[in-house]
């Protein structure tokens, strides 16, 4: 088999893979078998531990270097100077791992920005203080605001000393059991 036939076919199957990745991509991540302990991104590679990305060795970055490799190879067989094999493949290899690499960082950047977040670290909140917005009955759940970052979030709450606290009342946010928040008197 021609060398020529062996780029051509490295670009067909990364463009085949491309598209076909693009018509059954999944449209926006609903990944229902998954516990959420390490329900990462699906292009997560080995060792990611739910943090979003594209691995070295996932899909998208060998088809990104099967493809570059098919292209970077027929263009260097084109020139003359570097048409022989021994020279055109070596320099087809590095770069198409320098664009499957630029691939790699580019989806990562992307990646960790979209998947920042506003909301706050529960750990910040330990003594801050709050205002009760829903009375807090007696051994009772009411709900509180307070700010953090400044934004304004509501929360679920517990009197510590399970005594009602009254609308309005500024407490403060002592520790957290799940989604409620305990907290007292300030």
């Amino acid at each position: 088999m021609e060398l020529i036939t062996i780029y051509l076919i490295c670009v067909g199957v990364g463009l085949l893979f491309a598209i076909v990745s693009a018509f059954f991509a999944e449209g926006g991540g609903g990944h229902d078998a998954h516990d959420g302990a390490h329900a990462g991104h699906n292009e997560a590679g080995p060792g990611s531990h739910n943090m979003p990305g594209v691995s070295a060795l996932s899909p998208t970055a060998i088809a990104t270097f099967v493809t570059a490799f098919g292209a970077f190879g027929l263009i260097f067989s084109k020139i003359e100077i570097t048409s022989n094999p021994w020279l055109s493949v070596p320099l087809a290899v590095g770069c198409a791992l320098g664009v499957a690499a630029a691939v790699v960082a580019a989806f990562n950047k992307v990646f960790r920005a979209t998947q920042s977040s506003s909301e706050g670290r529960v750990a910040e909140l330990f003594g801050r203080s709050a205002e009760v917005i829903t009375p807090i009955a007696a051994g009772g759940v009411g709900e509180i605001a307070y700010v953090q970052g400044g934004t304004r979030y509501t929360a679920a709450a517990r009197a510590l000393d399970e005594k009602e606290i009254a609308v309005g009342a500024k407490v403060r946010i002592v520790r957290t059991v799940g989604s409620q928040f305990f907290v007292t008197h300030e």
